[in-house]
């Protein structure tokens, strides 16, 4: 893999929410590379648009200017089932509140992405399994979300993100309802998966905890990237 390669480039992004007097600029011109092997978090204090922008390189919200480029592709040059489809296939979504389906069991859950891609449900349910097994989860494939602990949640929603092998995968608040002790094993087993040659990790989070698995950290306030700095070295470094 080539050193410092782009997966995402984010280049005068902006977004607003709103119309006249009601208008509230969300990103400001958002100037932002993220590379691959690498896990970037974006913090700042609550509405400084960590989220928005989020959204907009997942390909769920559309800027209002400016281009994001992500693994090659822009979404707005793409319809609505080409923009799914790329979703489906190149990116891993890990939420802070699991959204684990609640009638489907453990090992159903992790096959879904699969499945939506149209992999066999024998074989979707195998690999579920296997991704299981590498997350020690294996004897819960069972299970129902309800009868895991919230850590436990979070690894399923995490072995969910990774079975279709994605390029791209985006974090929103990972561990927020998570002990220090399962926020931790959370963060070890992203940060394990973001050094995989040509992935790429994202990360939102409020949680100062876990800042020592970055290797980079955008600080957004009022909609713009005010510095990029090093991990927990907390030196700038370019954008």
């Amino acid at each position: 893999m080539e050193p410092n390669r782009i997966a995402v480039s984010c280049r005068g992004l902006t977004k607003s929410y709103g119309t006249g007097d009601a208008q509230t600029l969300a990103l400001r011109g958002i100037d932002l590379s993220i590379r691959y092997g690498e896990l970037l978090m974006l913090v700042g204090p609550s509405g400084s648009g960590k989220t928005t922008l989020l959204s907009i390189i997942a390909g769920i919200l559309d800027q209002d200017a400016g281009q994001c480029v992500v693994l090659d592709h822009d979404s707005r040059t793409m319809d609505a089932t080409e923009r799914a489809r790329f979703r489906g296939r190149s990116i891993g979504f890990v939420f802070q509140t699991f959204n684990l389906l609640p009638s489907l069991t453990v090992v159903e859950n992790v096959a879904v992405p699969l499945l939506i891609n149209g992999t066999p449900r024998k074989t979707a349910a195998k690999r579920a399994r296997g991704m299981l097994d590498a997350f020690d989860l294996g004897g819960r494939a069972k299970a129902l979300p309800t009868q895991l602990s919230g850590g436990q949640q979070q690894r399923v929603a995490i072995a969910r993100a990774l079975i279709h092998a994605p390029k791209l995968i985006v974090c929103d608040e990972p561990t927020s309802n998570l002990d220090h002790t399962a926020g931790h094993h959370v963060m070890e087993l992203l940060r394990r998966e973001a050094q995989v040659p040509d992935r790429a990790l994202v990360v939102v989070t409020h949680d100062s905890r876990i800042f020592e698995f970055a290797d980079r950290i955008a600080h957004m306030d009022d909609g713009r990237i005010v510095e990029v700095t090093n991990g927990t070295t907390q030196e700038a470094t370019p954008q």
